[in-house]
């Protein structure tokens, strides 16, 4: 098993800067926008989005959610292990509201496809986006395409993308894995 890093710490805050412009840049003040981030590992890139806009760009107010998708996942039953839900904590409306899906990895599109039925629960946005930092291009089961992108990867299927952040494992950095 061998490993490439495909991104470095300064080269994630680069691309969470340019994220944030984006959305900044078609959302202005966020009062008709919400940006939920899907459990677990799409929180960490919401959280520093909401950060930098908040406190870099100034921002007045932010709408922030973490939305757990277990239990409408396609493949819930499937494996040997049993799936442990997170929380979700979406403590606003989102109907008729701009919502911005956040997540760290787009892969095959079925997380998003589950987080997009896992939203309904909570009424229905006027509009759905997706944010994804790292996007799996090669490797889609389902039409879903992001947004806006941090960086696209042409990752083969025998090799993983790994996401580490500070908060979580002590460091940002993005490898490449080779299984």
């Amino acid at each position: 098993m061998s490993q490439k890093v495909l991104l470095s710490s300064k080269e994630i805050n680069i691309i969470l800067h340019r994220l944030a412009c984006q959305l900044l840049e078609n959302h202005v003040d966020f009062k008709d926008t919400v940006l939920i981030g899907i459990q677990p590992r799409g929180i960490f890139v919401a959280q520093r989005l909401t950060k930098i806009l908040l406190e870099e760009y100034k921002v007045k107010h932010i709408d922030l959610g973490f939305l757990d998708i277990t239990f409408y996942r396609d493949d819930f039953r499937r494996g040997e292990k049993t799936l442990e839900a997170t929380k979700t904590k979406i403590n606003f409306l989102v109907e008729d509201k701009k919502v911005v899906l956040i997540d760290d990895v787009l892969y095959t599109g079925r997380s998003i496809n589950a987080a997009l039925t896992a939203l309904q629960s909570f009424g229905r946005p006027k509009e759905v986006e997706l944010l994804t930092l790292i996007d799996r291009r090669f490797s889609r089961h389902l039409p879903i395409q992001p947004n806006y992108r941090g960086r696209q990867v042409d990752a083969i299927n025998n090799e993983k993308v790994k996401v580490m952040w500070e908060e979580n494992e002590g460091e940002d950095i993005i490898y490449l894995i080779n299984r």
